[in-house]
């Protein structure tokens, strides 16, 4: 196939890497972790190293298998047929849940630059709404327009959000970062926590895997990508994090909807912050349109197998799984209108954890893919830490997004049974 067939090269796979990773985890999480102080560093280094654990597995099973499909494509070669429906299905679930938080975050950043465009939970709500249906129009343009929206908008929120971390790390006062377990639970529950929370900051790493048969040079590219994305992504959302925690108090950070943008008005003033507010906007749109290119793109490379319905292979005019955008928007949607009266943080943190607790399941059966099928004694001793990482992340994950994620995974069996029996 000639490169002009494959519309995503190694800067535009990078991008959706980065881009999926770096979204409102980034500008959201400093309010969530504000309650843990500085014990969040323990769960930080443990998700970044599990990170870099699960990036360079997926990048040998992408060497391995470069099939549109990514984890689905992965446990189904390795485990069979309905092992990689079960994946596929937890899989994209995850996306959606995912679209529906960012779609919050970026509410949360509107919020700050002009406050009464949220000052109810329905204007908010709609906020984040409009971001999410104008991320769906662009992806169904075409996978061409939505990689060009993803390169641009990974370039102007990486170096901003760089630029703040490297600045402002100076101006921390190390006085909020005592006590260092402010929670008063144990360090090992601390640690649970903050990984099932942060691991949601570097969710996206197989982002490259996912539309694989469209990447040049698939095999290389997409290994690669992976790991430069997962290193610039993990890198970036730990310094900003670790510094807005030391930058105002955590009873004033659990209470922002946009943390960091209110850090950087602390600093230098309220321009500064709305200026760090535009940049978390934009971040979130970013998010936005490669999650939705990832939502639509999974459940069609199932369906092209006859795993889920044949509607979600259908692409339009410009090639774009249009019946995958529709449907994954929709259900996005319903997420956000039916939690609308929580708070924005509360909901973000609800739809964090239902969205990671849908992801381990496609993370724990990449790492056992490689671990069954895979070889090497490096990078099978990397899959076993990755699978060790996922089984703990779960633990922390908690009962209420554990028990939604496992009904939503089983409410999809009937449609694999039914589907077997046509």
């Amino acid at each position: 196939m000639t490169t002009s067939h494959r519309p995503l090269g190694f800067w535009s796979a990078t991008a959706l890497v980065v881009g999926s990773m770096i979204g409102s985890g980034t500008f959201l999480l400093p309010a969530t972790l504000a309650p843990y102080g500085a014990a969040t560093l323990l769960g930080w280094a443990i998700t970044l190293c599990g990170a870099l654990l699960l990036a360079v597995t997926f990048a040998r099973l992408a060497r391995r298998w470069p099939q549109t499909g990514g984890p689905y494509v992965f446990a189904r070669n390795a485990f069979g047929e309905l092992p990689g429906f079960v994946v596929a299905w937890s899989y994209w679930i995850s996306m959606w849940c995912a679209i529906a938080a960012i779609a919050v975050a970026f509410a949360g950043s509107i919020g700050a630059i002009f406050p009464s465009l949220t000052a109810t939970p329905v204007r908010a709500a709609g906020c984040g709404l409009v971001a999410l249906w104008l991320c769906a129009g662009v992806n169904l343009a075409g996978l061409r327009e939505a990689g060009r929206v993803q390169l641009l908008t990974t370039v102007l929120k990486v170096v901003p959000l760089l630029l703040f971390g490297l600045v402002a790390l100076w101006f921390v006062d190390t006085r909020h970062y005592v006590p260092f377990n402010p929670s008063g639970e144990s360090l090992g529950s601390v640690a649970a926590a903050t990984v099932a929370l942060t691991l949601w900051a570097m969710i996206g790493l197989e982002a490259a895997t996912v539309p694989a048969g469209s990447v040049d040079d698939a095999p290389r590219t997409v290994a690669r990508a992976t790991v430069a994305g997962t290193a610039i992504a993990g890198i970036a959302t730990v310094l900003a994090c670790t510094t807005v925690l030391g930058l105002l108090p955590a009873e004033v950070l659990a209470r922002s909807s946009a943390p960091m943008a209110d850090a950087a008005a602390a600093l230098w003033g309220p321009a500064a912050g709305v200026l760090l507010a535009v940049v978390m906007a934009v971040s979130c749109v970013g998010a936005l349109n490669g999650w939705t290119l990832l939502a639509a793109q999974l459940p069609m490379a199932a369906a092209r197998d006859g795993v889920l319905p044949r509607a979600f292979a259908r692409e339009n005019a410009r090639g774009a799984p249009a019946f995958g955008v529709i449907v994954s928007c929709l259900l996005a949607s319903v997420l956000v209108i039916s939690n609308y009266n929580r708070s924005l943080v509360d909901l973000f943190k609800f739809s964090v954890l239902l969205s990671t607790a849908a992801t381990l399941l496609p993370y724990l059966a990449g790492a056992a893919a490689w671990l069954w099928r895979g070889d090497g004694r490096g990078s099978r001793l990397a899959a076993a830490g990755a699978l060790a990482f996922s089984l703990y992340a779960l633990g922390g994950i908690g009962a209420e997004a554990l028990l939604w994620g496992a009904g939503l995974v089983v409410a999809g069996l009937p449609i694999y049974f039914w589907l077997r029996r046509g």
